[in-house]
């Protein structure tokens, strides 16, 4: 990748400011004006986010999202606040029969390499998508087909698929320029994307630069460009914005947002949920009696008023009150009855770092299991570290936030990759023909009460087999320097700069 250029402004690198020093910047500059110095007057945006790139920012893994929040790659279809499709790459769609649909591309728009987006290329870029090893997250249990028809895209489905639409406004779905593949598979967003800002270097795990593109089909950018700094330690995300150092910071930890100016910090309803995942195939949880008694033994109301300072709501199933249809829907939990834990039973409990509320929220879950009798030894890594581990079933337990309705703005396609016999991101190595097939039929009903209510049968189908232990449901803390407009405030976690964006005078 090419250096980042020198007018980027560094934030504060783990490693580099320790969580001691980071507090005492924050005492020295708790008078700072704010965004007069990140902005500095050059028109851009200073941005500090959250976990570094997982994949070298390919769009067909998860770090889609960074570039759907900076604005850079698109897709055919977005969606507006109620989860409803709306146009974007494409104008317009129409369903032919069960299984196909006719997307409309949309003229006059080019690449940030100077090529013309084509029906041609979006149907290629949808294709790249379906052969990737692994699939997208959004095509978990999907066969999927595009292929250009004159200025039209026909997308075809094995199945009956009533949610195409939604489906394809995933950020893993972008649509980039043929530039961006290479013959080994890989795929760089670097000048490839159709948005308001062009992803011009990439500096490793470190940052990004993203410059304003003149050539956008839609209304250009106000800023002149977004500098982003990774930045994986809370309290040097916290720091950044009490100092003046990033305009917009991504998180804000908990344990920190209560020491910040109450202006710049903006509360958000999130479909995310902290699950307690538990190994359904090996270990002491391969027994649903046991997975049961560690439900039993998990006090929410203390991990949200302890380690979230109330900024959190208590998790009484999988979907939280940022769908307030699930709490409206859904019945009496049929949950299994809890079993006899034997003294000392030994489990490993793992987290991450990234988000910092997580390993205060392993040192109580931790307690609260061993006060039934488990003896708890923790392995807390940052995520890129830790992930093929979860993911190969390497722990009995494992505390996870994750996002419900990230992909299609449906919760079924969460539902699938988590907790099928053939999910992609199944840590508790679940399988169980009830769940399947509930998730099957959630998956074949048109959008609506029918399939909302079927989401919530498969949620309850999950639930008893004791997988997985809802424990809270977050709201990220966004940070916002006085002088900032427009910036997103998004439930999805798919925008965050826009096009309005602007920061400082």
């Amino acid at each position: 990748m090419p250096a980042v250029p020198t007018h980027r402004r560094p934030l504060f690198r783990t490693g580099v400011l320790t969580t001691t020093a980071a507090l005492l910047l924050t005492g020295c500059f708790s008078g700072s004006t704010g965004s007069d110095a990140a902005s500095a007057g050059d028109g851009r945006v200073s941005l500090a986010m959250l976990q570094p790139p997982r994949s070298g920012l390919s769009p067909l893994s998860d770090d889609a999202f960074k570039l759907s929040r900076w604005s850079t790659a698109e897709t055919l279809v977005v969606l507006d606040e109620l989860g409803e499709a709306q146009p974007a790459l494409s104008t317009g769609w129409e369903q032919v029969d069960d299984r196909t649909w006719r997307f409309a591309v949309r003229q006059g728009v080019t690449f940030h390499d100077g090529t013309d987006l084509t029906a041609e290329q979006a149907a290629a870029s949808l294709t790249a998508a379906t052969q990737a090893s692994p699939k997208p997250r959004i095509l978990d249990g999907v066969e999927l087909t595009a292929v250009a028809d004159g200025d039209d895209v026909v997308v075809t489905t094995g199945d009956v698929d009533p949610l195409v639409p939604q489906r394809l406004s995933s950020p893993q779905l972008a649509v980039l320029a043929a530039s961006a593949y290479a013959e080994d598979g890989a795929v760089s967003p670097v000048g490839t994307g159709t948005g308001p800002f062009e992803l011009v270097a990439v500096d490793g795990t470190s940052g990004a630069t993203l410059d304003r593109y003149d050539g956008y089909w839609g209304d250009p950018a106000a800023a002149s460009g977004i500098d982003v700094d990774f930045v994986p330690d809370g309290t040097a995300r916290a720091a950044a914005l009490r100092t003046g150092t990033a305009d917009v910071v991504e998180a804000v930890p908990v344990s920190q947002a209560g020491l910040l100016d109450p202006d710049l910090v903006h509360e958000v309803p999130m479909p995310r949920t902290n699950t307690l995942y538990l190994n359904t195939t090996s270990g002491p949880f391969a027994d649903a009696g046991v997975r049961a008694a560690a439900r039993a033994a998990i006090e929410r109301a203390t991990l949200v008023e302890t380690v979230y300072e109330g900024r959190a709501d208590i998790a009484e199933g999988l979907l939280g009150p940022a769908l307030p249809w699930a709490a409206e829907g859904r019945g009496e939990l049929d949950l299994p009855a809890a079993g006899t834990v034997r003294a000392g039973t030994a489990i490993t409990l793992g987290t991450f770092t990234d988000r910092a509320e997580l390993p205060e929220v392993a040192v109580l879950v931790q307690q609260q299991l061993e006060a039934v009798g488990f003896t708890v030894t923790q392995d807390v890594r940052e995520y890129a570290f830790i992930e093929a581990d979860a993911l190969a079933g390497a722990f009995d337990a494992f505390i996870l936030s994750r996002a419900t309705v990230l992909d299609s703005g449906d919760p079924v396609a969460y539902l699938f990759s988590d907790f099928s016999c053939e999910g992609s991101f199944n840590i508790s190595q679940l399988c169980d023909p009830a769940v399947d097939a509930a998730l099957q039929a959630a998956s074949a009903a048109p959008a609506g009460p029918e399939r909302r209510a079927l989401v919530l049968e498969a949620e309850a189908a999950v639930l008893a087999t004791g997988a997985a232990v809802p424990m809270l449901h977050e709201r990220v803390v966004q940070g916002e320097q006085a002088g900032v407009s427009d910036a997103a405030r998004d439930p999805r976690e798919r925008v965050l700069i826009t096009a309005q964006t602007t920061a400082g005078e």
